[in-house]
């Protein structure tokens, strides 16, 4: 989602544990709710915030929530991740390396198809990775593939990844939900599909119909008939969307309403750790962030604990500056914590002795993104950091300055990332039965 070379993340210790919830109509508990057998049918009705004019059905650029929620359902990657953050097979029957891990041999699975009826075969493979490393026109997964040199079909099924150097971890890549396979000669204003749904409808801002893509490969696992995902301006039209039943299911409630609204009996909250964070973001190419000091000076003003307290109301673990807490590459390293004088002293030596002026863009894009930005600038007061927000919708924030701000926030889906904060209404809910098992039922809250 960023330029490395010009932007750079703090993570100011939010690895949000995130809040996942589904349920069951008729006042039922969850474990009653998966008792049953599963039953097809019903319409499951998700409701989101984030949503602009310039929200995609692409497979290769998704940004907000409602972006990553049509990606995850209407296509699949050659391999995606479990729930317990292990790279499993998903268009693809298996991925190998050689000794030295500079080519990878994929060989797809046998009869599978996107959702026009046509085969997926090693040329829309190819195809696909020349469209997400484009020089011209790089899309988000652009950088986990700045290794590959070219993709070499080598038969019906067979294809062979060739990368400039070693990387024993080139599957976990190819895993991710941005590198998803799409056909050759794909139009994203007419998206033909790989994953468990296909488009419907789309009106940017508004809505979503997805409905079952009768050619998945695990299409007989699937067991809704439709999927509507809805935009809320803000977390408020959300939340009186849940209470009053116009949706099943919302994602992104504030934290600091977990326990107000799983206290009403009509509602089911389930809690689920996630590698999700919220970093702040910096410009490294425009002062005052064009200097590693004043950017390791920013880490050491945080109070972590104090952060996950009040912005996540302790929904949340202490984060380092890194993402993928889950994966198990995650690197082990000392604990940052804030250290003021220190701040103080980089600052000085960065040619800031009274500190400094910065404006911090921030906007409602994720569940305690504005809280984590107040918070931010009363602890970096201490080291004489002097912040002034600037709070806009979402629209502008994901406008044309996206990824231009030289202070902002964001927010990141990792490799492990789970569900993040999901509550469902248990009245006129589809549920009347179960939908716990399908498969395509968890990719809506991925």
């Amino acid at each position: 989602m960023s330029t490395p070379n010009r932007r750079q993340a703090l993570g100011a210790g939010l690895s949000i544990s995130a809040i996942a919830g589904l349920s069951a109509c008729g006042g039922g508990s969850v474990g009653a709710a998966s008792a049953g057998d599963p039953v097809k049918g019903g319409s499951l009705r998700v409701g989101a915030t984030g949503g602009n004019s310039a929200d995609t059905v692409d497979a290769h650029i998704p940004v907000n929530n409602g972006d990553v929620c049509r990606a995850v359902n209407l296509y699949n990657a050659l391999y995606g991740w479990d729930d317990d953050s292990q790279v499993v097979p998903l268009l693809a029957e298996s991925f190998e390396s050689n000794d030295d891990a500079t080519v990878w041999t994929c060989t797809l699975k046998p009869g599978i198809k996107f959702s026009d009826g046509s085969p997926i075969t090693p040329d829309d493979v190819i195809f696909t990775f020349k469209r997400i490393t484009d020089p011209d026109d790089p899309k988000t997964a652009a950088a986990n593939f700045t290794m590959l040199d070219k993709v070499v079909a080598t038969g019906e099924r067979t294809m062979e990844f060739h990368l400039s150097e070693a990387n024993g971890l080139f599957k976990d890549a190819v895993a991710e939900y941005t590198a998803a396979i799409v056909p050759e000669g794909y139009d994203p204003e007419n998206p033909v599909c790989s994953g468990p749904f296909k488009l419907k409808s789309f009106t940017p801002a508004q809505s979503t119909v997805m409905v079952p893509n009768e050619h998945y490969f695990n299409y007989e696992k699937m067991y809704l008939d439709e999927v509507q995902l809805l935009n809320f301006n803000d977390s408020d039209a959300l939340i009186n969307a849940l209470l009053s039943t116009q949706v099943d299911a919302i994602a992104g409630i504030p934290l600091a309403l977990v326990e107000v609204i799983d206290a009403d009996e009509r509602m089911s909250i389930l809690n689920s750790e996630t590698g999700m964070w919220l970093p702040f973001t910096m410009r490294v190419d425009k002062a005052p962030f064009d200097d590693v000091k004043v950017r390791q000076a920013f880490r050491l003003v945080v109070d972590r604990e104090q952060m996950i307290e009040q912005v996540l109301s302790g929904f949340g673990t202490l984060g380092n500056d890194m993402f993928g807490p889950l994966s198990e590459n995650y690197p082990e390293f000392p604990q940052r914590k804030q250290d003021i004088d220190k701040a103080k002293k980089l600052l000085a030596e960065a040619g800031y002795p009274d500190g400094l002026d910065v404006e911090l863009v921030t906007a409602p894009i994720q569940s305690g993104a504005v809280e984590s930005a107040q918070v931010f600038a009363q602890q970096a007061a201490d080291a004489g950091i002097r912040v002034s927000i600037r709070r806009v919708d979402a629209t502008t924030f994901f406008g044309e300055q996206y990824l231009q701000w030289d202070f902002a926030q964001d927010f990141w889906y990792t490799r492990d990332f789970l569900p993040q904060v999901i509550s469902c209404s248990l009245e006129e809910s589809p549920f009347n039965e179960t939908h716990w098992d399908d498969p395509a039922f968890n990719k809506v809250f991925d």
